[in-house]
């Protein structure tokens, strides 16, 4: 199960998890298109290899383990996937 990045990165989008992440599947970059548009992060559930990397680093608590989710951001799940077309 992949990680989800939550509500706690809304306006936050401090991108340690990018650097931290091992794969490459957090975006947007601060130097890609669309990184002004978007008001947090996402984890591509496809290229997340659920190694945790993030968790950590994130300063607001806002990235989970799709299972330990809160139920009150369980539309986190869905909002990352669709943010890569999954």
């Amino acid at each position: 199960m992949a990680y989800v990045i939550a509500e706690p990165c809304i306006g936050t989008k401090d991108t340690a998890c990018v650097d931290a992440c091992p794969v490459d599947c957090i975006h947007p970059k601060k130097d890609e298109a669309g990184y002004g548009e978007v008001d947090q992060l996402f984890i591509d559930p496809v290229e997340c290899i659920d190694c945790g990397a993030c968790v950590p680093v994130c300063p607001v608590s806002a990235i989970y383990a799709g299972d330990d989710l809160p139920e009150k951001w369980a539309d986190f799940q869905a909002k990352n996937a669709a943010h890569f077309g999954r």
